[in-house]
């Protein structure tokens, strides 16, 4: 929920155990996302710096949200990779990455390989960009990259010191997403979405926030708000709508 006081949102971080900041189409810098993201982040940081573990995970809009958190500058650059599937060229450091570690080896051939990881987004993060900042540089390994035939950029994340991962590509799409034509649903596609929220619920299992009382951990459930069908006007086949 945006536009809550930075109280609230303390409260809720010690009551849950891992935040992802989803993709979508607000200001990085104004709107209510990137204001409560901040905070998360922070708290996070703070947190984890302390010994209490608390994932941290961005995709899309949500990655490049995290590369302004971390560089304090907006380094993004246009780019033609809206509505398309790409294969991950990943990087040497993949092999001893947290995030694809369990990852089956004929998955990650097929994620060398074939063009399973949809991208919708106008801006990224060129290669060159995130070489020249020493902050970006310093607190992210680079997993893998892409490129729209014109510009390298960074794809996939995970911090050094913390864990905090974040892609440039919908993984959850694969899975749940079945109105356009671009979105990869093979197999090895859908496997992708399962490994990778495989991989985060088990780093919030290493989290030991929980709510106050059961009471308040039932008002905050998603159980609470219904989705709605929304497959025949939008690229979302169900959205929630909150007040």
């Amino acid at each position: 929920m945006i536009n809550k006081t930075d109280d609230e949102y303390t409260r809720l971080f010690k009551s849950i155990n891992g935040v992802l900041f989803p993709g979508g189409g607000v200001s990085l810098k104004s709107s209510g996302y990137s204001k409560a993201a901040a905070v998360f982040y922070r708290l996070a940081l703070e947190a984890n710096s302390n010994g209490d573990y608390f994932p941290v995970w961005g995709t899309c809009l949500g990655f490049e949200l995290l590369t302004l958190l971390t560089s304090g500058e907006l380094l993004l650059s246009h780019t033609n990779t809206s509505g398309v599937a790409l294969p991950l060229n990943f990087t040497a450091d993949v092999r001893d990455s947290r995030l694809f570690k369990d990852f089956p080896e004929d998955l990650m051939e097929s994620l060398a390989s074939d063009p399973l990881t949809e991208n919708s987004h106008k801006w990224s993060l060129t290669i060159e960009k995130f070489t020249k900042n020493e902050k970006l540089k310093n607190f992210y390994r680079v997993l893998s990259t892409n490129t729209d035939g014109q510009n390298e950029f960074v794809s996939t994340v995970e911090a050094y010191d913390f864990p905090i991962y974040a892609t440039q590509w919908h993984p959850e799409k694969n899975a749940f997403e079945w109105t356009r034509p671009y979105i990869p649903h093979t197999p090895s596609a859908v496997k992708t979405t399962f490994y990778t929220a495989s991989f985060f619920v088990n780093e919030a299992r290493k989290s030991f926030h929980s709510f106050a009382s059961v009471e308040e951990e039932k008002k905050a459930l998603i159980y609470n708000y219904k989705p709605e069908y929304t497959g025949t006007q939008s690229a979302f086949e169900q959205i929630y709508y909150f007040d």
